[in-house]
């Protein structure tokens, strides 16, 4: 990053300073504040740090107004269209979009890692078997340290490389696998003759007892849900990945502190609260009852899976998901689950109500892909360790980008300290 001619005056304390000014390839200018505690002996307060630009990044960009989501400059809904998740793999990982020979290889490379080593099964069934799936997957990534001594030096370039590709491979294994201990049956290998989507769904939903055979349009709406999940900007758990990596925390544990991140419900359980919201709905002729309560100021009801924290107009990955709900749903039925009949429904009254379209307040990714999850047959308590798996990518490829940044320094936010000043000692004989 080279120095703007652009400044910003501060008046502290009668005193003015002159700060740096950077401008982006796209979004607002930015501040550039490093050297302003050196210089005026103050901080800034900013609680999230939701107006502070914590990294420089060439990755993903988004802009909320716009509803524009790009992946190094591709659009969210271009890539999950035309592409495939193992492409926008390739492309978050080294920036460019890989030519056929270099895709095939990278697949390659991709499914000969998604083994486990033997030992970590014995690793899983130290867990309880009511275990949460997100539970077992934190563990697990957190211990593949243990497992993979020769990709933990970040370091050498190489062992960084090795790293990175041992978790997107891996990952399906571990959530499949958390997946299957979680509901008693035996672990389910991957196969090197099937795509990334297919693997995980085999690994799943097969069993010793029967040949299962992919459906092509389930596992095509497997992969545009890893794709429309892959990067996100620094959202919570990536800047969690960011700032475990500034220690020099090897990739398995940072990984594995972003996991524990997306678990919160306010992060990663957005489209499991939507399958909750349905259930409770419970019938389609109640639907025009909780509307009703959505548009109640007073009623702290809200309809999840509708609207967006970061995009004020649409959520671009949304079109791309409903055209997967329409066609999971045609595929599946809906005819014997009452939630995917109230999630049709009130998509639909949604839509035409003037309340949710002036406001737009329109479904959103986590709405659709709760459903087409649903429809699949996962658990909601599965939701979240899906999202997990399709956010590795995005997670190693801003600690792969942070990590070769010469700017780069251990994380330590600063505090507005509101507690007790200087004070002695008091015996306890005389409190």
């Amino acid at each position: 990053m080279t120095e703007s001619p652009k400044t910003a005056t501060l008046t502290v304390h009668g005193d003015t300073y002159e700060l740096p000014v950077h401008s982006p390839t796209a979004g607002p200018d930015v501040i550039d504040i490093r050297k302003l505690y050196g210089q005026a002996g103050v901080f800034t307060y900013d609680p999230g740090f939701t107006s502070t630009a914590s990294c420089d990044s060439t990755i993903t960009y988004i802009d909320g107004e716009k509803g524009e989501l790009l992946h190094r400059g591709y659009p969210i809904d271009q890539l999950a269209e035309k592409s495939h998740f193992l492409e926008v793999c390739y492309l978050l990982l080294y920036g460019e979009l890989p030519a056929a020979k270099d895709l095939e290889t990278f697949e390659t490379t991709i499914t000969r890692h998604t083994m486990l080593h033997e030992q970590m099964q014995y690793f899983y069934r130290g867990f309880r078997r009511d275990a949460h799936p997100m539970a077992i997957m934190v563990g697990v990534v957190g211990a593949m340290s243990a497992f993979y001594h020769d990709s933990t030096d970040i370091s050498d370039p190489r062992q960084r490389e090795v790293a990175s590709h041992r978790l997107i491979a891996k990952m399906p294994t571990i959530a499949a696998w958390a997946y299957k201990y979680h509901t008693g049956q035996p672990f389910v290998y991957p196969r090197n003759d099937l795509d990334y989507a297919s693997n995980f769904l085999r690994m799943c939903f097969s069993v010793p007892a029967e040949d299962y055979e992919v459906n092509p349009i389930l596992s095509r709406a497997m992969d545009r849900i890893f794709t429309l999940h892959a990067d996100h900007e620094q959202n919570a758990s990536t800047s969690t990945v960011r700032l475990a990596s500034s220690s020099g925390a090897n990739p398995f544990a940072c990984i594995a502190a972003g996991i524990a991140c997306l678990w919160g419900p306010a992060h990663g359980g957005a489209n499991q609260a939507c399958l909750e919201m349905l259930e409770e709905i419970g019938s389609v002729d109640r639907i025009p009852e909780y509307i009703a309560r959505a548009k109640d100021k007073n009623d702290p009801f809200r309809l999840m899976g509708f609207g967006h924290r970061v995009y004020k107009n649409f959520d671009p990955r949304a079109k791309v998901m409903k055209q997967s709900a329409d066609e999971v749903l045609d595929l599946l039925g809906i005819e014997d689950n009452p939630k995917l009949q109230v999630a049709k429904e009130l998509e639909r009254e949604a839509l035409e109500d003037p309340y949710f379209t002036e406001k737009k307040l329109f479904p959103n990714v986590d709405f659709y892909s709760g459903i087409i999850l649903e429809a699949m047959g996962f658990p909601t308590s599965m939701f979240t360790p899906i999202f997990a798996l399709s956010r590795t990518v995005g997670w190693v490829s801003q600690w792969k980008e942070m990590i070769a940044d010469p700017q780069n320094k251990i994380g330590r936010p600063r505090q507005l300290y509101l507690g007790e000043t200087l004070r002695d000692y008091v015996d306890i004989e005389n409190r």
